[in-house]
């Protein structure tokens, strides 16, 4: 293990040194590549690189949650003047921490990684015996997976970029940005193409990944790898995010249908959904499969970090040993949030009383010292290794979680709603909502009608009832602010937020320094 990971650092500053021949002055490698792409070992060090590289970008300067929750959502920030700039929209405010997440750099790393190893690798193969034709075939899809969903990644926050596909042996041109949509269909294509060659399991008699992967058992892959269903559940997000409603419901059907084959189920229990140890928690030695696709941080392999995880902007007193949260829900945000009675998520009774407190109570809900000047939300909260008893030491661990079946779920819902299937619509919605929404999980006496279905009477139209329970389902989690954006174009009734949209108002600003290096890059028409 010590040698696998030795050798991803040597490949890491490989590619990372070549990349900033593309995106900065030039460089000399720091290192020959002479006696690399020669072993196995080698074959492993190398995807595991890209994954690696693909978890550090999201969680830098933790983009993933301020790019997703933190940009005109839910949150407010009690002290931190960047983050308040960011929450306002003010993206050309002068702070270290808004420049650098205008810089697209992280996400080249991951590509010119991503070109290198798809490159280099058919010489593994041709040097080792004991890498097979199956294993590269698997690897390669991995990769090819990996930088475009880099550049889906890179399409919502910039819009135009770059489109580069080698790595030209590190020495790189200066390119200008390639048109959004021209970028968004190489990557429907290329993850289209992909998920024919992943499997569903690894380390597990997968017909398309026989054996064990890299001689390690499935526990240490569950979720951790792009498998089939994660290709299309993020293909599903691919194409709402274009409007190809179509095209979501075959890539989530595909998902619906056979999540059984990847051991992926519902999270039936919010408790589960929120515990220390629960779906946002992996362990070395176990599985989670309902984790479809994700970028952890597994503690048992020294992997914990103070920052780069949602936890460091939420936790503080009482949680952990902190007296102030970077960010937090206001009290009237939530209650217009959670309105609904027997939420297990959050859950107020006439009285005052919370029932769904994040650290006490029958059911784990995701807010604790509601009644203090700042509610802390404490949904995702793994600390060290999954105990979070012990706030003194603030070392997280939490996934990145990039999909899960609810989220598929409703992503379908979404689809239906906007083609007017409706009852399909409310089929999905519904499926989410019976294990969010019931007495036993909020611990109060049971009722009959405890749990109402989904109805227009009561919830609004179906694609309002459908954006809201995402709202409440995936807080916290990097969806809110592109959700956002997807229901202000389906429902076009927000001129403000229109304007925006057709502004190009919706995308970051691009780093001054990349736009320095490069004079073939223009800024975002709406930050000049």
């Amino acid at each position: 293990m010590k040698k696998i990971i030795l050798l991803s650092l040597i490949f890491l500053a490989l590619v990372t040194d070549s990349c900033k021949k593309s995106l900065d002055v030039a460089s000399s490698r720091v290192v020959s590549e002479t006696n690399f792409w020669n072993t196995l070992e080698d074959a492993r060090a190398g995807i595991m690189g890209v994954y690696g590289l693909t978890r550090a970008a999201l969680a830098d300067n933790n983009g993933h949650w301020i790019y997703g929750d933190v940009r005109m959502g839910n949150f407010e920030s009690p002290i931190r003047q960047d983050l308040k700039a960011i929450i306002r929209n003010d993206l050309n405010a002068s702070y270290p921490v808004v420049n650098q997440l205008s810089n697209w750099r992280r996400f080249y790393a991951i590509v010119n990684a991503a070109n290198t190893f798809l490159e280099r690798i058919k010489e593994v193969k041709a040097k080792d015996a004991r890498y097979t034709g199956n294993n590269m075939q698997v690897d390669i899809a991995q990769v090819r997976f990996l930088r475009a969903y880099a550049y889906f990644y890179m399409v919502r926050i910039w819009g135009d970029v770059p489109l580069i596909l080698s790595s030209r042996d590190g020495s790189f041109e200066n390119k200008g940005r390639t048109d959004q949509n021209a970028v968004l269909s190489y990557v429907q294509q290329e993850m289209e193409a992909t998920a024919l060659d992943l499997p569903y399991y690894y380390s597990n008699s997968d017909l398309q990944q026989p054996g064990l992967y890299y001689n390690q058992p499935s526990t240490r892959w569950s979720g951790q790898l792009v498998t089939k269903l994660a290709a299309y559940a993020i293909l599903g997000q691919v194409a709402a995010w274009q409007g190809k409603y179509v095209d979501v419901i075959r890539y989530t059907k595909i998902v619906l249908t056979d999540f059984a084959k990847g051991g992926i189920g519902y999270t039936t229990s919010t408790t589960t959904l929120t515990a220390p140890n629960g779906l946002f928690y992996k362990s070395a030695n176990s599985s989670n499969y309902n984790q479809i696709f994700a970028l952890s941080s597994i503690f048992d392999n020294q992997d914990g970090a103070f920052a780069g995880n949602i936890e460091s902007l939420t936790l503080a007193a009482p949680a952990v040993n902190k007296s102030v949260p970077d960010i937090y829900v206001p009290k009237d945000s939530i209650l217009s949030i959670f309105k609904e009675t027997y939420d297990a998520r959050f859950n107020i009774d006439t009285l005052g009383v919370t029932h769904s407190d994040a650290y006490s109570g029958t059911v784990r809900g995701y807010f604790t010292n509601f009644l203090g000047r700042y509610p802390i939300f404490a949904k995702i909260k793994v600390i060290q290794g999954g105990d979070a008893s012990d706030g003194t030491f603030r070392l997280f661990s939490s996934s990145i979680l990039l999909t899960r079946l609810e989220e598929v779920t409703l992503l379908r819902a979404e689809a239906y709603a906007v083609l007017g299937e409706t009852q399909l619509a409310i089929n999905d919605l519904n499926a989410v909502r019976i294990n969010r929404y019931n007495v036993d999980q909020v611990g109060l006496q049971n009722q009959a009608g405890d749990y109402t279905p989904y109805s227009a009477a009561k919830h609004g139209p179906i694609i309002e009832a459908i954006f809201k329970e995402r709202q409440k389902e995936f807080m916290g989690e990097g969806y809110h602010w592109y959700d956002r954006i997807r229901y202000e174009k389906i429902k076009q009734n927000n001129p403000v937020f229109m304007a925006l949209i057709n502004s190009g108002g919706i995308y970051w600003p691009i780093s001054r320094d990349i736009l320095a290096q490069n004079p073939l890059l223009t800024q975002n028409s709406y930050w000049k």
